[in-house]
């Protein structure tokens, strides 16, 4: 009996060393899969960043991708509008003149189909939107102006793709 007893007990004791060693095992491989879920969650915030980023680039690019096409522009566009000066007294001037401002006009509602608009005149300077060429020292203005408009400005959509160049006041 005794016997029977020792081989019961190294029997139970074989069983309860497997029974360790298999939750060892699974111990074990609950925290390889809790790691890989980890890794997983990990990567697909990751992935899902990187798409918005890209989105948000994608629109960005869309939107401003006409912008150096839209800079050069501005130098026809300030032609037409100097044409447009020019004194015109007979009346073959007077017929070059409309057209010119016929042309001007479709100029610019072209332009500001593409999203290029001129910046509003603001009377105090704003060193996101001016650029200041020069300042004067003037009784009649208050320090930071704006005295006098030299250039035009235009933005393309909300990005400044030309200050407006100005005299400000010191």
């Amino acid at each position: 009996m005794n016997q029977e007893n020792n081989e019961e007990m190294i029997e139970n004791n074989q069983e309860i060393e497997q029974e360790k060693q298999e939750e060892s095992k699974e111990a074990i491989l609950q925290k390889e899969l809790d790691e890989l879920k980890d890794k997983y969650i990990r990567a697909n915030a990751e992935f899902e960043n990187i798409k918005k980023r890209m989105e948000k680039e994608k629109i960005s690019a869309m939107l401003y991708a006409n912008e150096s096409f839209a800079k050069d522009l501005l130098d026809v566009l300030d032609a037409l509008e100097a044409a447009l000066n020019v004194e015109a007294n007979d009346e073959i001037s007077l017929k070059i003149k409309e057209g010119v401002q016929n042309t001007l006009d479709l100029f610019i509602k072209k332009l500001e189909k593409n999203g290029v608009k001129s910046i509003d005149e603001i009377k105090e300077f704003d060193p996101n939107l001016h650029e200041a060429m020069f300042h004067v020292e003037s009784k009649d203005h208050q320090s930071g102006s704006i005295i006098q408009t030299l250039q035009k400005g235009y933005k393309i959509n909300d990005r400044v793709i030309r200050p407006v160049k100005v005299s400000v006041a010191k």
